[in-house]
């Protein structure tokens, strides 16, 4: 069992009376585990349903209060696993909440787009969201020779819950393909009605392959023969759905400040490589640059989202190609990251902390990765 940074967070918001608490993440990450896992908490007084099941729909979509109550009746929590399916659910849960003294309730959505919205507007103010991502090192039990051990296999197969408990290389690769096939897309292929991801998936194929590049939806759209737009609209319910995130470039009008492309990101390194198929040992490989670059920068980001830290976090470039990887801006200051896999002495931005008063600027490497990521 892997211990989640978010469920003590979960629980104690569990305890606010009339209050909705939803758990957002990629499918295959851990949300009906970590729901079971605070249902063995909480004791005997919890009803924990599918909402994929149609008898559980039929009642939890009905907007009929008497239905409502004597669906909870005798029970304090209600946890729903995939709340997305069911019709309505923002209005039902507002139903509840307002009529039910006593009942907590806890949901789970693989999807944002449509969950978080028919919570969010029904119940302002009475629901608190968490997201689930695929494992990250600071939730990892393990010492400072084992993490160190371990490097690789993070950077080639990433840390799916069930990847990470695997006992063989062979095994991991199976789960990894099993997501990919079965999991990855499908609430994109569903809210969309596409029955081929053919087209979803060669464009995530393309953005495996430009880590840490500007990305141009033009030339994208070239290559998978649509338009723009449709590039556009796919990376953003890619976003959604917790398999890639996107940098946006830093500029504080400076004049040779490029902004205009963005950069993505895949949440999980093991997730990117099965799209491409390679999971050759980082030895054999020629992208280790982006494996490390893709690792530290998803791993810094759950770090700072688990900690509720508030920090904006961009790329910055000029157009004469001077760069740093990823800007983080809190509290009035910006500190540049530069991310080495090999020993090399980058060279100092001089230009971006000349230009912006209390910033700083270090360089990411093997020695000091785990004090920025865990």
């Amino acid at each position: 069992m892997i211990p989640r940074y978010i469920k003590k967070e979960i629980l104690a918001s569990l305890l606010k009376p009339n209050t909705v608490v939803g758990i957002f993440g990629a499918r295959r990450t851990g949300k009906t585990f970590l729901m079971q896992e605070i249902e063995k908490e909480l004791g005997e007084k919890v009803l924990m349903v599918q909402g994929e099941n149609l008898d559980v729909s039929e009642v939890l979509s009905s907007q009929r209060l008497i239905q409502l109550k004597r669906f909870t009746e005798g029970f304090s929590y209600l946890f729903i696993d995939e709340a997305q399916k069911i019709p309505d659910i923002g209005i039902n849960l507002k139903l509840m909440t307002d009529n039910i003294p006593g009942l907590h309730i806890l949901v789970s959505g693989s999807s944002s787009f449509d969950l978080r919205k028919n919570i969010g507007e029904p119940l302002t103010g009475r629901s608190h969201f968490f997201h689930l991502y695929p494992v990250a090192q600071m939730e990892l039990a393990e010492n400072f020779l084992q993490t160190k051990e371990n490097l690789e296999l993070r950077l080639v197969y990433g840390g799916y819950p069930q990847v990470i408990t695997a006992s063989s290389s062979k095994e991991q690769t199976a789960i990894l393909s099993s997501i990919r096939d079965g999991y990855l897309l499908k609430d994109i292929l569903e809210l969309d009605n596409q029955k081929d991801s053919l087209f979803v998936f060669n464009l995530l194929r393309l953005i495996a392959f430009q880590i840490g590049n500007d990305i141009s939806f033009s030339e994208l759209a070239s290559k998978l023969n649509v338009n723009k737009k449709t590039v556009m609209r796919y990376l953003e319910l890619l976003e959604k759905c917790y398999v890639i995130f996107s940098l946006h470039g830093f500029s504080r009008n400076l004049r040779n400040e490029y902004t205009k492309s963005p950069r993505y990101y895949f949440w999980d390194n093991g997730i990117r490589n099965v799209l491409i198929s390679n999971f050759n040992s980082l030895n054999l490989r020629d992208d280790i640059g982006k494996l490390w670059e893709n690792y530290c920068i998803s791993e810094r980001l759950k770090k700072n989202h688990y900690r509720q830290q508030m920090v904006n976090h961009y790329f910055w470039r000029t157009y004469d190609k001077k760069e740093i990887d990823l800007i983080e801006e809190a509290g009035g200051s910006l500190t540049g990251f530069e991310f080495k896999w090999a020993e090399s002495k980058p060279k100092i931005p001089k230009h971006f902390l000349n230009s912006y008063d209390h910033s700083e600027f270090k360089v990411i490497n093997r020695e000091n990765y785990l004090d920025f990521i865990a």
